[in-house]
């Protein structure tokens, strides 16, 4: 499937209008046509496509409602306006029919958070599904049963996306968390709705938030990396270095940048196959006037464990038998007056093994300081599968200015690399 098109005597790539304003124009004004704030709903049927992968307990509980919530904007919008909803989504990796992941399971908690009747059809393709939802009136909610029992929804079977497409009269996408997917459900049927296929708002909220990061967000731009590995982090941090001012490095790639610059990391994770490109990187981020932002000091650890014996040491002076575990005093000082100055800050990834309570200061310090400089006026997006579960956990969640609900989809966002989802709708 191809995901650009053409206007005039160049190519456009929809998802990447960010680095070349002369054709951010064009993606503004198509994406503006296709958002739900400007469509008519009432007495058509949206087959929306939501992002209801949540975690179940064995009791067959939600776990984390969050993406439920997330897309009640979109369903509420639809259905005031007198269009009824035929909801599409994923739970986990079944192999086949499983009932353990059947979206039936799901019913209650949506109907709470909707605050509506929704009702339930065991399959989400086929004669029987398609007229099941054709009797729906006005202010009807139906949830379909996972996708994912069919292997034609991971392959962008064609025939099962015209399948899904007979469901409804339109298509709303707002299940950002698998827009980098060209799944059937995601991708491929948007194509069968010609112009009636539209961002929700989720998914249009989503798209915005990374734009300001990426293009339009007020400088100073900040990007806090975290995570285990140099190695996972690459493409984000190369693809960034055109866009931010400063880089703050956290987590365990601290150690392989430490041990690059000829310091001893002891026990800490460390990939020593990269330490000749942490320094590339150091000098591609000064070339471009970016300033990077190390730890100095550390919370050591003789074992990995809440229970450990901890002490502080500066980063390059960790002994043989001990490793870093979380960021150090001076250096959340240092990071407090970086983060603090800046006007726009994605965070992606924690500062510490912050699983450990004894290993947790530093990220909660770094919300802290984020929370700060959001409250005077930064804009601050989070995103990333530990970086929403640190903020969450410490009460950050209602301090930033925008949490992503999709890990992967982000992520390939700050990548540059296309996502066929987006693309689908701007087609």
């Amino acid at each position: 499937m191809n995901f650009t098109f053409l206007h005039k005597n160049y190519v456009f790539n929809p998802f990447k209008p960010f680095a070349q304003r002369y054709k951010k124009s064009i993606f503004d004004k198509i994406f503006s046509m296709r958002t739900i704030a400007n469509q008519d709903f009432s007495n058509r049927r949206a087959v929306v496509r939501v992002d209801f992968n949540v975690p179940i307990d064995d009791k067959f509980s939600v776990t984390d409602s969050t993406r439920i919530v997330a897309a009640k904007e979109t369903i509420d919008h639809i259905l005031r306006q007198g269009g009824s909803c035929v909801l599409i989504s994923h739970l986990g990796r079944p192999e086949g029919k499983d009932p353990k992941l059947s979206l039936k399971n799901i019913v209650n908690k949506v109907e709470d958070i909707l605050g509506v009747s929704v009702s339930f059809f065991p399959d989400c393709v086929g004669a029987e599904a398609e007229k099941a939802t054709a009797e729906l009136g006005p202010g009807s909610v139906m949830l379909m049963e996972n996708l994912r029992f069919y292997a034609n929804e991971t392959a962008g079977d064609l025939s099962f996306a015209k399948g899904l497409s007979k469901l409804g009269d339109c298509y709303v996408n707002d299940a950002f968390g698998t827009a980098h997917r060209a799944h059937a459900s995601t991708t491929i049927m948007a194509q069968f709705f010609n112009e009636d296929k539209f961002f929700g708002r989720l998914l249009e909220k989503e798209v915005k938030a990374i734009e300001k990061v990426m293009e339009s967000g007020e400088k100073p731009v900040l990007a806090i990396l975290g995570g285990a590995k140099v190695s996972s982090k690459i493409t984000i941090i190369e693809n960034m270095l055109d866009k931010i001012d400063h880089l703050i490095i956290g987590g365990g790639m601290v150690y392989t940048f430490a041990k690059a610059q000829g310091g001893s990391v002891g026990q800490s994770i460390c990939e020593e196959e990269y330490c000749d490109y942490a320094l590339e990187l150091l000098e591609k981020a000064k070339a471009k006037g970016v300033e990077v932002h190390l730890p100095t000091d550390v919370i050591i650890a003789d074992d990995f464990s809440n229970d450990a014996n901890q002490k502080v040491c500066k980063v390059g002076e960790i002994p043989d038998n001990w490793e870093g575990l979380d960021a150090g005093p001076d250096t959340l000082k240092k990071f407090e007056d970086v983060v603090t100055q800046s006007k726009t800050i994605l965070w992606n990834g924690p500062l510490g093994v912050f699983e450990f309570e004894n290993f947790s200061k530093g990220t909660i310090t770094l919300g802290e300081h984020i929370t700060k400089s959001t409250a005077a006026g930064a804009f601050s997006l989070v995103g990333g599968g530990d970086s929403v579960a640190a903020v969450k956990q410490f009460g950050f969640e209602d301090k930033m200015s925008y949490i992503s609900t999709g890990g992967g989809a982000m992520l390939e966002s700050l990548e540059g690399k296309t996502l066929p989802g987006i693309v689908a709708l701007l087609e």
